[in-house]
């Protein structure tokens, strides 16, 4: 299984896409959560587009995608640059415990920081003890809970 010393993290490209369903399935499933096929292509289209603000990178150890971290970049009212919103963190249940995600979330603050962001964020489910075992030593948590209002 891989190290972090193994792991490639590299920008995902339009030729991932094999590699990165079922990964992001795996994530959806996690959450269970289903999204329409039509909406899977498009979160495609967007990691892959540049003039996007939605960018994903790939954690590949021995050719195999193990993990995926999607990204956005945006403006604040807090802020006079742009900060970064890690959306979708992700490795394979066989790459667990072995530096993936921390080495997907270092890939990302040094991404965002290229692009001139500020701050780096994200969130977790409160129940999801494994992911914030990480979490709690990467970044702080602040106290915020959230929350969301369908609107459609």
């Amino acid at each position: 299984m891989p190290t972090p010393a193994s792991l490639d993290v590299l920008p995902l490209s339009p030729g991932d896409r094999d590699a990165w369903d079922p990964l992001w399935q795996g994530y959806l499933d996690f959450y269970e959560h289903a999204l329409p096929p039509r909406i899977n292509d498009l979160t495609w289209a967007r990691i892959c587009d540049p003039a996007e603000p939605v960018g994903g990178l790939g954690a590949w150890a021995d050719g195999t995608l193990v993990g995926i971290c999607h990204h956005i970049l945006h403006r604040s009212t807090w802020a006079e640059g742009t900060n970064c919103y890690l959306e979708d963190l992700f490795t394979s249940p066989s790459s667990r415990g072995r530096g993936v995600g921390r080495a997907l979330i270092e890939a990302t603050a040094d991404a965002a920081r290229k692009a001139g962001a500020e701050k780096l964020y994200w969130q977790t489910h409160a129940d999801n003890s494994t992911a914030r075992a990480l979490y709690d030593r990467v970044a702080r948590h602040e106290g915020f809970l959230v929350y969301e209002r369908p609107l459609v």
